[in-house]
């Protein structure tokens, strides 16, 4: 019997295509360089492509990326209650991510608006909430955060479905940059838009972000296509490598696929107010 098409594990030589197709992040900006991973991942509530809801399941495929810091989308239930879907204590347990501490929607929620920014070590030197204008209620984590390898700023974000609310959600986001743009910015979550031309609804980031330079597909997640999830950096030469995360885990685990990015602060040679805390 002929398998469906999502049960198929495309080929070597079609992903390869469509990543480096045009307006896609090519292959060869890609290098190992870099000692901080942070990575983006949509986790669909928890709920498989087999239906299944399964957060160890999820919890699992977390642990596989060995980030240093991750921005979780859907990490709550959306409606009713709205409390979180993961386990944090074996999460720390098993991988050492801790909750960046926010303010959530309700007593035994994880997220802000769905968003859940995890990390391993540093310092947290400022958060902020921010509500994203749109038709469906969004939101946005900003944390700054002083890392070893030097200070960082991590905006953690999931925009909406309609591409005049994204248009105005980033246009949000660039304004609190220009405010303050003193430390190197990664914008990072499901932004929802597959398009990186003149026509995608993050043009007004281009002044700031490289969108070719954080664009690879991870939607849907047994036949990655659309570059739904992005990680963004300011300066560009912050990240020195994008990839998918496609484990036979993380295709089954939710509809969207993880993806990472290596970065090197210490290219940069910025000031480190933590470099004495950490040597110490």
């Amino acid at each position: 019997m002929r398998k469906k098409l999502h049960d198929r594990k495309l080929p070597q030589t079609v992903l390869r295509a469509i990543r480096n197709r045009r307006g896609y992040r090519p292959l060869a900006d890609n290098n190992p360089s870099g000692d901080t991973i942070v990575a983006s991942y949509n986790v669909h509530k928890c709920i498989g492509i087999d239906k299944k809801f399964d957060p160890e399941r999820t919890a699992q495929v977390i642990s596989e990326l060995n980030a240093d810091i991750i921005a979780i989308q859907e990490a709550d239930k959306r409606f009713g209650e709205r409390h979180g879907l993961l386990n944090l204590q074996h999460l720390e347990r098993d991988s050492g991510l801790v909750p960046v501490p926010i303010q959530t929607m309700s007593p035994n929620g994880h997220g802000w608006h769905g968003n859940l920014l995890l990390f391993r070590q540093g310092l947290i030197r400022d958060i902020h909430q921010l509500k994203l204008p749109g038709v469906e209620p969004r939101g946005a984590v900003v944390a700054d955060i002083d890392l070893e390898e030097g200070p960082l700023r991590i905006i953690a974000a999931h925009f909406g479905l309609l591409k005049h609310s994204r248009s105005r959600q980033a246009e949000t986001l660039l304004s609190m940059i220009r405010e303050d743009n003193e430390r190197p910015t990664i914008l990072i979550g499901d932004l929802n838009e597959w398009r990186v031309g003149k026509g995608s609804s993050l043009a007004t980031l281009q002044p700031v972000f490289n969108l070719t330079a954080g664009a690879v597909p991870s939607f849907p997640s047994r036949f990655p296509v659309l570059a739904l999830d992005r990680i963004l950096s300011s300066p560009q030469k912050l990240v020195t490598s994008v990839e998918v995360h496609n484990t036979p885990l993380a295709r089954i685990a939710s509809d969207h696929l993880p993806i990472k990015a290596h970065l090197d602060l210490r290219a940069l040679d910025l000031p480190n107010p933590m470099q004495a805390r950490f040597s110490a």
